[in-house]
């Protein structure tokens, strides 16, 4: 087998050769897994989904939260041409089970916390004849296999297969309305897209193996990603497979439930962490508190960068951050589940871009509805489209397919629908995502600069901004807010602190107070469930 610089699971061979016992893969509080054991385990594990019928291009589903388990799962599967395929675990029965058979998994990893949720739906699930239980104390259920066994059953061999560079990965995304959507990902595309970016940091990507395995001995070995946000999730899956793929290691953090950042910032101290990956200010903010309420506990020597995409990373909170971490450069990525590479701000002790401004990234434009290409400078909003390395496709639906990859004078682009202005200098102001713009009287308002506007303001913690029906403006800016413990702020006061940020017709209507905004793991909001909080609030 000839090994490919496109595909994962030749990647993944032949950086697990070059590497050695001093090398870890896998890191978890004390358990410390190195390169030549993962490479053993996930060989074994790869192994036995073929012997168990799962045959190349079938799909495999990851029903974990942050762990060893969760790569090493899917390095499996990549060795095994098979398709990994992102399982919430916070979803219900009818959502596991949409998830489950509309990927049409032939085998599902599940961690034993989630057993009893597995064992409702699974009788629903004829398609998936191989379920692997995770974790346990050797009381395996009958309808499943321990991984354990998986990964200590055999001579660790390398697989011999011919694989591609059009195998997949699939990224479920839920986006803020309908149902989840399997974003397809053939490798190539994704490993065009990711050297895209490499390309532009470092001014130089490896074009074949031999430089690939060069970068890997000079550069990736030594990088240790800490994935604070979920596996499950785009933004700590890319970060992930990025640094695994380069001969790093993933570190996971050993408070799962819930996003601890003292326990964060103990493991950057304990581990060495060189880089981390979040989710905005869902996680920037208490991770800022923490240093703040402990000045010169950690040693955060080791940290090099802390990269964020999805949502928007205020600016205040970087700084605070980088009076804590002067070496750090604080990565902030406009991309999405569609495509990566719209936009990057970079921001470090001596420079940075203001919040939501991003020097616009290669193979990317911003058009206007009528599709002409905004003109820089002129303040027209437009929707970012990426060309180049983009997805197939949603698994299944031609339809939205259809809608968020289009071709554009004669070049296919990725438009998950996020809507942003081309200044004078070429960089963008993101404004937030088309589908949920507020149209009040003839006006578009994007909800994010309008969520930052209040976030601004010392005594909020975080803010969410929706449209209601109104009879006068067609649709009412409506926020909700919820206020840092022990601070209060008066609806009018915080009004009028946002008609001095933004013009007047932004700010909102109504503004309504809520203890927890229940944001997602991943820092995204639930428009939909707030929406209905607020119309409930206001008798709508």
């Amino acid at each position: 087998m000839v090994a490919s610089i496109w595909n994962f699971g030749d990647l993944l061979d032949e950086v697990g050769k070059a590497l050695t016992q001093a090398n870890p893969a896998l890191i978890h509080g004390e358990r410390i897994i190195s390169w030549p054991e993962m490479t053993r385990r996930s060989n074994n594990i790869a192994r036995a989904l073929r012997n168990r019928g799962a045959e190349t291009g079938d799909k495999v589903s990851m029903y974990m939260r942050n762990q060893c388990e969760y790569m090493e799962s899917i390095a499996a599967s990549f060795k095994a041409r098979l398709t990994p395929v992102n399982v919430n675990y916070r979803y219900l029965d009818d959502e596991l089970t949409y998830i489950f058979d509309n990927s049409d998994s032939v085998a599902a990893f599940y961690d034993v916390e989630f057993r009893a949720n597995v064992d409702r739906v699974r009788g629903r699930l004829p398609k998936i004849k191989t379920w692997v239980e995770v974790g346990g104390d050797g009381d395996t259920p009958d309808f499943a296999i321990a991984y354990d066994d998986l990964a200590a059953d055999g001579n660790g061999a390398t697989l011999e297969l011919e694989r591609s560079g059009d195998d997949l990965m699939f990224l479920y995304t839920g986006g803020t309305t309908g149902l989840p959507k399997g974003v397809m990902w053939p490798h190539q595309t994704w490993r065009q897209a990711s050297l895209d970016g490499l390309r532009r940091m470092l001014g130089f990507a490896p074009s074949n193996m031999a430089e690939h395995l060069a970068l890997v001995d000079q550069m990736g070995r030594h990088g240790r990603q800490l994935p604070a946000c979920p596996l499950m999730h785009g933004t700590g899956l890319f970060t992930a497979l990025a640094t695994l793929l380069n001969g790093g290691a993933i570190v996971t953090l050993t408070q799962m439930s819930k996003f601890d950042p003292v326990n964060l910032w103990q493991t950057v101290e304990q581990h060495g962490v060189t880089a981390t990956a979040i989710v905005g200010d869902a996680f920037a903010k208490p991770m800022l508190k923490a240093l703040e309420d402990n000045p010169g506990r950690f040693n955060l020597s080791s940290i090099q960068t802390i990269s964020s995409s999805g949502v928007m990373w205020s600016m205040d909170v970087k700084q605070g951050l980088i009076k804590h971490i002067p070496q750090v450069a604080l990565m902030d990525s406009f991309g999405a589940s569609e495509a990566v590479g719209f936009g990057m701000s970079v921001t470090t002790a001596e420079s940075g871009q203001e919040t939501a401004k991003f020097e616009i990234g290669e193979h990317c434009k911003v058009f206007s509805e009528d599709g002409r290409e905004v003109e820089p400078g002129r303040g027209e909003a437009g929707f970012i489209a990426r060309g180049g390395a983009v997805p197939l496709g949603y698994y299944k639906d031609e339809k939205k397919s259809a809608e968020t990859f289009k071709t554009i004078n004669g070049v296919r682009y990725s438009i998950p629908g996020d809507w942003c202005t081309v200044e004078r200098d070429g960089t963008l102001t993101l404004l937030g995502r088309g589908s949920i713009c507020i149209n009040s009287g003839g006006e578009k308002i994007y909800p994010e600069e309008v969520e930052e506007a209040l976030k601004e303001h010392d005594a909020v913690e975080d803010a969410l901004v929706i449209g209601l029906a109104d009879e006068k403006w067609g649709q009412a800016v409506t926020a909700i807010v919820a206020c840092l413990p022990g601070q209060t702020v008066d609806e009018d006061a915080l009004r009028a602190f946002v008609q001095t940020r933004l013009a007047r017709f932004k700010a909102p209507k109504r503004i309504l107070f809520k203890d927890n905004l229940d944001r997602a793991a991943n820092g995204k909001a639930d428009y939909k469930m707030i929406k209905a909080f607020a119309e409930q609030a206001l008798g709508l």
